[in-house]
């Protein structure tokens, strides 16, 4: 199967997931907007089949949400159990995942996505503050327990949040990575396996960036 991911060319943002998944399975893909011409194609397929990005066509069919592809591909790609009750817990893990990566998001846009960051610093300030005091914590409390050792999709997402973590807060990680001794091991597994850090060191990987979902205000960085 030959698979086409949709996503903005230029940020890792949500998109990143994916390509995880695809790369870690030497899947047989293209990345369509950053092709020559490319975001105006997806913009086009955007008007027609689908809300906002990401989203993977398969052949004919097309598979729109993070979460909802990740599902798609597991089973395909060798990152899910066969078990229909394992595959749904691992489902229930990646939206757990999605859920933390808006509060991430919130951190420097909690009033509004369209405003720019500097319009609502203040507020910021206020919500990065309780993230880093209470949330951050508590979901990484929640994955070092419900996180287990055999590899899935989910391993590959919980490795993009915590990189994505180490890059918007890294004074904060620093003093919470003592008491999640599991998800640092899931995440140096990762990192390690063969297509992966291949994929990790080459041009393909997009760097943060202060257009991402994880970006790194230092006046932010304060608490946690």
């Amino acid at each position: 199967m030959r698979y086409e991911l949709y996503y903005w060319p230029s940020i890792q943002g949500r998109g990143e997931f994916v390509r995880l998944a695809l790369e870690d399975a030497g899947a047989d893909y293209g990345d369509v907007a950053r092709r020559p011409n490319g975001t105006a194609a997806m913009q086009r397929f955007l008007q027609k089949q689908a809300f906002a990005p990401p989203f993977l066509r398969a052949g004919k069919l097309v598979v729109a949400q993070t979460a909802n592809i990740l599902l798609y591909l597991g089973a395909r790609l060798g990152l899910a159990p066969k078990s229909e009750p394992e595959r749904l817990r691992l489902h229930g893990l990646q939206l757990t995942i999605s859920d933390w990566l808006v509060e991430v998001h919130d951190t420097h846009h909690p009033v509004a996505a369209s405003l720019y960051y500097e319009d609502q610093r203040t507020e910021a300030k206020v919500r990065a503050g309780i993230f880093l005091t209470s949330r951050l914590p508590k979901f990484l409390r929640y994955f070092e327990r419900a996180a287990d050792d055999r590899f899935s999709y989910v391993h590959l997402s919980l490795f993009q949040m915590i990189e994505g973590l180490r890059y918007a807060f890294p004074k904060a990680m620093a003093r919470q990575e003592q008491r999640c001794p599991r998800l640092l091991k899931i995440h140096d597994r990762v990192a390690k396996r063969a297509r992966l850090a291949k994929y990790l060191s080459s041009p393909r990987r997009i760097a943060f960036n202060q257009q991402g979902l994880f970006r790194r205000y230092p006046e932010l960085d304060e608490k946690g």
